[in-house]
């Protein structure tokens, strides 16, 4: 049965979009069989891949405003040897529309069920916010992998996402389920500031064996990579940016072995 990872922080610009992406490709590159799935509004996890999504037929979308079955809405990105859920922005109108359900917090949840057996593990990459879209992916998920950048204000706000994670542990008992921390991941990191490692410091005081060992540097080939619709590892593979996402794959696979 694969794993559900939710890749989640309030705060944009944290290096979200570009985790859950380059993490889900190198897992694949581990020889893991990977479903990411794209349920920001900003669509950039899918356009990350390099997807034109005025083509697309169906989108995430569709499962929380149509209740359509995942499998219908997958598409499998060969160059990275991944099956995605994409994106597009019609998502914006969603949370309204979820309002009236009466299962609002569980249509994602309900969704991956009928394919949970058919992959190694799933990445969602969350909006930047703690609505309903995000919501449904903790209620959804195994685990949830924050992101943190090494940078000024770096734990602004994380009170309020860790309160949520408590609210959906409590909500996922009902279902013998427990949502845990998968890790907090430190990205951004600007090795010629002192900053950077203060802040590596007062994360880990604060979470202990809960941060990766994997840091994320702040790097071009990173920024860059995504303008060419393609992971950093495969854009720039050798890049340390690469380097340390492969590193973060292996991580989390270690960290899994008896998942």
């Amino acid at each position: 049965m694969g794993k559900i990872i939710a890749i989640s922080n309030q705060k944009g610009g944290v290096g979200k979009t570009t985790t859950s992406v380059n993490l889900a490709c190198s897992l694949a590159s581990l020889g893991k069989k990977v479903c990411l799935i794209d349920i920001d509004y900003q669509a950039n996890a899918t356009t990350n891949l390099g997807i034109n999504r005025s083509n697309l037929k169906a989108s995430s979308a569709d499962i929380f405003m149509n209740k359509k079955k995942a499998k219908e809405i997958i598409i499998h990105v060969d160059r990275v040897n991944i099956d995605l859920i994409p994106a597009k922005f019609d998502l914006s109108n969603v949370e309204e529309k979820l309002l009236q359900d009466d299962d609002k917090n569980y249509v994602l949840s309900n969704a991956l069920e009928e394919i949970r057996y058919q992959y190694d593990y799933f990445i969602i990459d969350c909006p930047p916010s703690l609505g309903l879209m995000t919501t449904n992916a903790l209620m959804a998920a195994d685990s949830v992998l924050i992101p943190v950048q090494c940078e000024f204000l770096a734990m602004d706000g994380l009170t309020q996402l860790l309160n949520t994670i408590r609210y959906i542990q409590k909500k996922q008992k009902i279902n013998n389920r427990d949502l845990v921390i998968e890790g907090v991941l430190l990205t951004m990191l600007d090795t010629r500031s002192n900053i950077g490692y203060e802040i590596i410091s007062e994360v880990k005081t604060y979470f202990r064996e809960k941060v990766f060992k994997t840091i994320i540097p702040r790097n071009v080939k990173v920024a860059v990579s995504s303008s060419y619709g393609l992971p950093v590892t495969e854009y720039s593979p050798k890049s340390k940016g690469s380097q340390s996402y492969r590193n973060l794959a292996k991580e989390v696979v270690e960290n899994n072995e008896e998942y």
